[in-house]
């Protein structure tokens, strides 16, 4: 099982790329595709679940390319888009029994799989109630049942957590972990720590450019030895601000304990820490002040 893709690019006007010359080959596994907002997570999201189609590049699916035969890849794919639409006075029961046959999936089969899928996602006390007074924890639960409808190889969320409150937000990415077996996984989000909790590899974006794609151990690796802890006084942050990356900042009595990402030490007083995911998103993508660069 291998999703290729291969020098991708998307263009939407004359100079407006939302994607430029992105690829990655995948295997089973769960995928983070970690970027900020208009990074280009959900253009590359859109053209692997054959929805928009590539200015140029290729993509292809057990080596047949997506583009001259789509059906290869649709037959196999379940896709949650970030803006998921439901049918609010449809139940669950009914929502997904209707989309079944829109799949194109045989009626007796669809029902067992339909009672499968409620049970896994959580939603058997909920299955026969309007789907339009549902927490938005609960419809993404509803999106993640109908995208594993055909029992998918290829499995695209993109920012499934956004808009959910801390508990949900843990209860999907348990979902998503459980999920991944013997499929390919894509998890699109901004949100470094739903990549920390669930991700196999990361692939970091920016700008519509793929700049660095490894697993989470090798991304802490390249950060090691580039986050220093350094207490300032109150007074001093903003300046501090301006010079340096800082990942966050913790109040103390003794002043602020301010987390910088850098190459070398901010000041002698300056002391290493430890690396996190985190760490390594800002010093891949973050800009950095004028005065550190």
């Amino acid at each position: 099982m291998e999703l290729r893709i291969e020098n991708l690019s998307k263009q939407y006007g004359r100079n407006i790329w939302g994607l430029r010359d992105f690829s990655l080959r995948l295997g089973p596994g769960i995928l983070g595709l970690l970027g900020p907002n208009g990074a280009g997570k959900s253009t590359v999201m859109r053209m692997i679940a054959t929805i928009t189609h590539p200015t140029s590049g290729t993509i292809s699916w057990n080596g047949v390319d997506v583009a001259r035969q789509p059906d290869h890849l649709r037959q196999v794919l379940g896709y949650l888009p970030q803006d998921f639409g439901v049918y609010p006075n449809l139940n669950v029961v009914e929502f997904l029994t209707y989309l079944a046959a829109v799949k194109g999936l045989v009626r007796t089969q669809a029902r067992c799989r339909i009672d499968e899928l409620i049970q896994l996602v959580n939603l058997t006390d909920a299955a026969y109630r309007p789907i339009g007074g549902f927490s938005g924890g609960m419809r993404q639960r509803v999106g993640i049942a109908q995208a594993l409808l055909n029992d998918p190889h290829l499995l695209i969320v993109d920012e499934p957590t956004v808009g959910l409150d801390p508990e949900e937000r843990v209860r999907f990415r348990n979902l998503i972990a459980d999920l991944a077996g013997e499929r390919i996984v894509m998890l699109s989000t901004h949100i470094v720590s739903d990549v920390e909790a669930t991700a196999t590899s990361i692939a970091l974006i920016a700008d519509g450019r793929l700049l660095h794609h490894a697993l989470p151990e090798e991304l802490l690796r390249a950060v090691e030895g580039k986050v220093w802890g350094w207490v300032i006084s109150s007074g001093d942050l903003t300046a501090v601000r301006q010079h340096h990356l800082v990942a966050n900042t913790i109040r103390r009595a003794d002043g602020v304990l301010a987390r910088i990402v850098s190459d070398h030490a901010p000041h002698p007083d300056a002391a290493p820490l430890p690396a996190t995911l985190e760490d390594a998103y800002l010093y891949f993508i973050a800009p950095r002040p004028e005065a550190a660069r």
